[in-house]
């Protein structure tokens, strides 16, 4: 993974540390399980963070369009501590060593591979002493979207906010 990229993180403009990888512990996602390990998700780009953001809001009576700027999400920007190697799961070889199918994030019959696939991937990258993963987003079949599910050293280890965009200057760009 190169050293010096700039991640981006859509959050509530009212959190107090948008970047406090504690949730996904608790609540595990795609790469862990719940209650396992502390894992920050993050979007390699601001394509990807637009095609999350609909997961973000998908439970609200409305869409993107219909925020304001002063109560949408806002996008952090966010460096991690240098040299840190994860998985591949993103390129053709990268995918097929984690054993999912070449169509990843999609399987087979077309369908979205559900988090009980890709959670023990995530536990034996965590195990191996790997940081994370990095993956082709769930949000965009075709593959295209890139994310990183990033896994602290430790509690000490910590990203680092560069910047916070409102709304309207992250979405509309």
């Amino acid at each position: 993974m190169p050293d010096g990229h700039t991640w981006l993180r859509i959050a509530d403009p009212s959190w107090v540390d948008p970047l406090d990888p504690t949730f996904a512990r608790a609540s595990g996602q795609r790469w862990n399980p719940p209650n396992s390990f502390p894992v920050l998700y993050l979007n390699e780009d601001v394509v990807t963070a637009r095609l999350n953001l609909r997961r973000y809001i998908a439970g609200w009576p409305y869409e993107p369009e219909d925020l304001r700027d002063d109560t949408g999400p806002c996008l952090v920007s966010a460096r991690l501590p240098r040299a840190q190697r994860v998985a591949d799961v993103h390129t053709p070889a990268g995918v097929a060593a984690v054993g999912l199918p070449g169509s990843y994030p999609l399987d087979a019959a077309g369908q979205l591979v559900g988090h009980e696939v890709c959670q023990p991937i995530g536990v034996q990258a965590h195990a191996s002493g790997l940081r994370g993963v990095r993956c082709r987003s769930a949000r965009a079949p075709d593959g295209a979207g890139r994310e990183l599910a990033w896994f602290p050293a430790t509690s000490r280890s910590r990203a680092r906010v560069t910047g916070i965009a409102r709304f309207e200057a992250w979405f509309y760009r």
